[in-house]
């Protein structure tokens, strides 16, 4: 069973100021727009490592919001894990809302070349 989920975007319903402060000179689309600008919005560091975002005592919690419609959930292959055919898709691990405007484009991973 896996114990780990890895948050690639979110958007800002609470604290705008703040998180405009913490992605100065960034567009508001783009704010948690990835796992590095996410983190930096929302003021997550290493200390936080290992967190559980669903205990109630957690310094930080991951709350519930509106249900979303299936309808609009997508799924597709996850950047950078590769699977038969060498394009992930058998792998449909990554998930976002159709239309969502703070959902990073999938593109798709460039084989490395050995040297």
């Amino acid at each position: 069973m896996p114990e780990v989920v890895l948050l690639r975007a979110g958007e800002v319903v609470a604290g705008r100021d703040l998180a405009a402060e913490r992605r100065a000179g960034v567009r508001e689309r783009d704010w948690c727009r990835g796992p590095g600008r996410l983190t930096t919005a929302l003021g997550v560091g290493g200390a936080l490592s290992g967190v559980d975002l669903c205990a109630c005592d957690s310094p930080l919690v991951l709350g519930e919001g509106e249900a979303t419609q299936d309808a609009v959930v997508r799924t597709g292959p996850r950047v950078g894990v590769s699977g038969p055919g060498g394009d992930g898709a058998a792998y449909p691990w990554r998930f976002w809302v159709d239309g969502d405007p703070t959902v990073s484009a999938y593109r798709q991973a460039a084989a490395r070349r050995r040297r």
